[in-house]
């Protein structure tokens, strides 16, 4: 059976483990506002796959690109506005190549009826 990898799944000291840091550093991203964990009823932060893979490419951006926090909220919400204009653009692509055929049909022929009326047929 397949996963969502929005699932929540893991409880921030095994997310903390999978990444490697202090569970610490995952409350400070969360007070950033980088990552929001879903909450369990007795408000447990439960970190889905997805989320893992963000807690890495902060990660990446810090530990190895030399980007402070406040450049990882910057970067992260330029990636996020990339994504949103890219499905846009597919979007518009799609309706260029496929929407004028489906809002301007051409013209079918039809019959033409042609009503007569009495002094049409005394002219004939």
């Amino acid at each position: 059976m397949r996963r969502d990898a929005g699932e929540p799944l893991y409880v921030i000291s095994i997310a903390a483990k999978l990444v490697n840091c202090h569970p610490q550093t995952l409350r400070t991203y969360e007070r950033m506002g980088l990552i929001e964990p879903r909450r369990s009823d007795s408000n447990v932060r439960l970190y889905s796959d997805a989320d893992i893979e963000l807690l890495r490419q902060i990660q990446r951006l810090t530990q190895e690109m030399g980007v402070n926090l406040a450049g990882v909220e910057i970067v992260l919400k330029l990636l996020e506005r990339i994504d949103e204009l890219q499905e846009q653009l597919e979007r518009l692509q799609h309706d260029l190549e496929h929407g004028p055929k489906r809002l301007n049909p051409p013209p079918q022929p039809s019959a033409e009826v042609r009503i007569m009326d009495s002094t049409q047929e005394d002219q004939d």
